[in-house]
């Protein structure tokens, strides 16, 4: 039997594929399906030169899939080296290989989700957002180019390990150590996104009144005294229990935000 080894060539291609196109043919019944399965067609015929064998390795690869593209590189690759394995003949079987992607992408997602968008974004945000305070434009640059620097060489590392390690990945990613770990990072990211939220969130009010002696109280002072940026936490937490908990859309909420901040700053009852 002819042996399909993969080069590295194959591999660059295979996660090229992935990481270009893995969120470009999306729909509720499928999601990241049809990427995925796009990422094996560069080596699909390499792999499995009859027809048969190659539309039955396609087909399997176009069940549900959905996790963090950026970390779920590393299930790419182990994918791709089991594929390898098994159009070399050894004993894996199809249903096997597929099950597996499944059973990972959840919790890939998990500490993926943790570290990507609840971790690494926000605090490449909050730099950028604080270059581009003063109008410069390194803030946006400074988010391009950081975040292309740490993903690249990140998920083309995972997906090398992904390959190398195969199913042995497995214990690593779905062990009690990495439960842990996302525990952790969804820990850390709470804190960074309160961070984010105190710093560039600023909403204060011009209310003032006076009391029967004379005594001109402005209420912003009151409330600074009893407890500070009171009200960005408030529409932080607000914003928090509308997504969360009342299922609106960040576009809705947005809108409903745009609309408070309209009808407080007219009415007096806001000020910057």
């Amino acid at each position: 039997m002819e042996n399909r080894t993969l080069t590295r060539s194959d591999l660059r291609r295979c996660w090229r594929a992935w990481m270009m196109h893995n969120l470009s043919s999306m729909s509720f019944e499928r999601l990241e399906s049809f990427g995925f399965c796009l990422s094996l067609l560069p080596v699909a015929k390499k792999l499995y030169p009859d027809a048969a064998e190659r539309q039955e390795m396609l087909r399997r690869h176009t069940s549900f899939y959905n996790t963090e593209p950026q970390l779920g590189a590393i299930v790419n690759g182990m994918v791709l080296g089991l594929e390898e394995k098994k159009a070399n003949g050894e004993p894996i079987d199809g249903d096997m290989i597929n099950t597996l992607k499944v059973g990972l992408m959840g919790p890939v997602a998990g500490i993926g989700d943790s570290m990507i968008p609840g971790m690494l974004i926000p605090i490449l945000l909050s730099i950028g957002m604080a270059l581009a305070a003063g109008g410069s434009a390194l803030g946006p640059l400074f988010y391009a180019v950081a975040w292309l620097a740490i993903i690249i060489p990140g998920s083309w590392f995972l997906f090398l390990k992904g390959y190398k390690m195969g199913s042995g990945s497995v214990e690593m990613l779905v062990s009690s150590k990495s439960t842990r770990l996302r525990e952790a990072l969804s820990l850390l990211g709470v804190f960074v996104m309160g961070g984010v939220a105190a710093s560039y969130v600023k909403l204060g009010t011009g209310l003032a009144f006076i009391t029967q002696d004379g005594v001109n109280i402005h209420v912003q002072q009151m409330l600074d005294g009893i407890f500070p940026q009171l009200l960005p936490l408030v529409v932080v937490l607000g914003t928090w229990y509308l997504m969360a908990k009342r299922g609106v859309s960040p576009v809705k909420a947005m809108l409903l935000l745009l609309a408070l901040a309209a009808a407080g700053v007219v009415s007096g009852v806001f000020a910057g």
